[in-house]
């Protein structure tokens, strides 16, 4: 078997989760988190359009973890979403930060907006 050292762009990958919190670039997160390579912050869950939006341009694809279920993201959320042009992923946060790490190793333009489980 051959490995590889994996090394990310300029974003952060998400080291760890668990019950309440993110662990991004060895930093943990008590809430919410958007990240991307234009940083890490809190996210204000759903009602918190105008920060995943202000993304458009610089990602093609923003994945979004919906907490320990998979469920479905609001409707205006979405159209708000795709009409800037950000395709759009929805599925539990776990799958979510797997899923973003992996693309992310790959140099993808990406981001994740995640809930705590």
């Amino acid at each position: 078997m051959r490995l590889n050292e994996v090394s990310y762009s300029d974003a952060q990958p998400i080291d760890g989760y668990g019950e309440g919190f993110f662990r991004i670039g060895g930093n943990v997160h008590q809430s919410a988190v958007l990240t991307s390579a234009a940083g890490t912050a809190g996210w204000g869950g759903m009602a918190d359009a105008e920060s995943l939006l202000a993304l458009a341009g610089e990602i093609d694809v923003l994945f979004i973890g919906t907490g320990p279920e998979i469920a479905h993201i609001p409707a205006d959320l979405r159209k708000a979403l795709e009409d800037a042009g950000l395709g759009v992923e929805a599925m539990n946060s776990p799958a979510a930060c797997r899923t973003y790490n992996v693309l992310l190793s790959e140099g993808r333009r990406i981001a994740l907006a995640a809930l705590p489980v």
